[in-house]
């Protein structure tokens, strides 16, 4: 007969000698002690396995929870950690298959994994302007399975802005936002290349200078417009020969048909892009303009496309490839504890056959 003072139900479940209940055996695992400490499962990994790239804070952190929830990793789980790189996270804010083959992005897709390739993060790549895209991302990022954020291409009142702020992640703009104050960043000088553009035109003796913009929505397409503008009015010139396009070849054949057909007296271009500036050089020699000797035409990027127009372009060089590298480092150092500064990159001009210099 049982004890009456015995409290509680007993245990009846068999178990064989030296077998103890199920219960006994619910260990914490690796994802409690990243949730606890606040970082990312990766790094939580890394700071067990005393890897690199983890700051002294954040392994202090992952210490101190791995303690509380009494995490000890066995040998296995230590093996496949070690062997085992977390991942970065680079978002495009476009959903365009083309993106893959445009000259621009590429550059920039090779200066990161340039940059990562010296250190132990995967890179993982993500286009994300729809709703789906977006909400994929925001599973990955909630999942804490990825260390930081890369974002390019990051129009007005993007929705990326939002959700990224609420993940806690480090996040590195490719470019500055039209609205709203990224903390880290990496950008051209695009206005003062712009500027260089347009006093490379009136240096020529030009008069009548048109300008063929990116979408207004996109902080390089406004910074490029208002270098346009900053030239000419320093030159006392107004500013109102201007056509929006879309950065793309046949954007910028159509934008200098419409300039053509109000303005037929213009005898330069500044295009916002290699690719528009190649297009309007179709257009004006397909109406019978002689580039440079009636219109001489600028572009911006200098891409291969602008060695391969009739005659070459001249064109405004920002670092494309170099973008992507400053990206991807900056990220590196924000994972690893430090605090960068955003970085302007430098542009230059690049005098070529569509608008030689001189009067």
């Amino acid at each position: 007969m049982p004890d009456s003072t015995t409290a509680g139900p007993v245990d009846r479940r068999e178990t064989s000698p030296g077998q103890l209940p199920d219960s006994v055996f619910k260990v914490p695992t690796l994802d409690e002690v990243a949730l606890r400490a606040g970082v990312s499962r990766s790094v939580a990994s890394r700071a067990m396995n005393n890897a690199r790239n983890v700051s002294p804070a954040k392994r202090e952190a992952v210490a101190r929870a791995a303690t509380e929830l009494g995490y000890v990793p066995n040998a296995t789980a230590r093996a496949l950690a070690t062997s085992t790189g977390s991942s970065v996270v680079l978002a495009v804010s476009d959903d365009d298959p083309a993106l893959f083959g445009d000259p621009f992005f590429s550059q920039v897709l090779v200066g990161v994994a340039g940059a990562l390739d010296r250190s132990d993060l995967d890179l993982t790549l993500m286009l994300v302007s729809s709703e789906r895209g977006q909400a994929r991302l925001e599973r990955l990022l909630r999942s804490r399975r990825s260390d930081g954020l890369m974002l390019m291409a990051l129009r007005a009142d993007d929705p990326l802005n939002r959700l990224v702020a609420a993940t806690g992640l480090p996040v590195v703009v490719g470019g500055r936002p039209l609205h709203g104050e990224a903390r880290w960043y990496v950008d051209v000088d695009n206005r003062g290349g712009a500027r260089l553009a347009a006093e490379h035109l009136l240096g020529s003796g030009r008069t009548r200078i048109a300008t063929i913009t990116g979408p207004m929505d996109l902080q390089a397409s406004v910074a490029r417009y208002d270098g346009f503008v900053d030239a000419l009015a320093v030159a006392g010139r107004g500013s109102d020969l201007v056509e929006h396009a879309d950065f793309s070849f046949e954007g910028g054949a159509r934008a200098m048909e419409r300039l053509l057909a109000v303005h037929p007296d213009i005898d330069g271009v500044f295009a916002a892009s290699d690719n528009m500036a190649a297009g309007a050089v179709r257009t004006l020699r397909a109406q019978g303009r002689r580039v440079p000797d009636d219109v001489a035409v600028v572009g911006f990027d200098d891409l291969e496309i602008a060695q391969h127009t009739e005659p070459a372009l001249t064109t405004v060089s920002q670092p494309i490839r170099g973008l992507g590298q400053e990206m991807a480092t900056m990220l590196v150092r924000l994972i690893s504890g430090e605090s960068p500064t955003p970085v302007i990159l430098p542009t230059r001009l690049v005098v070529r056959g569509s608008a030689p210099g001189g009067a």
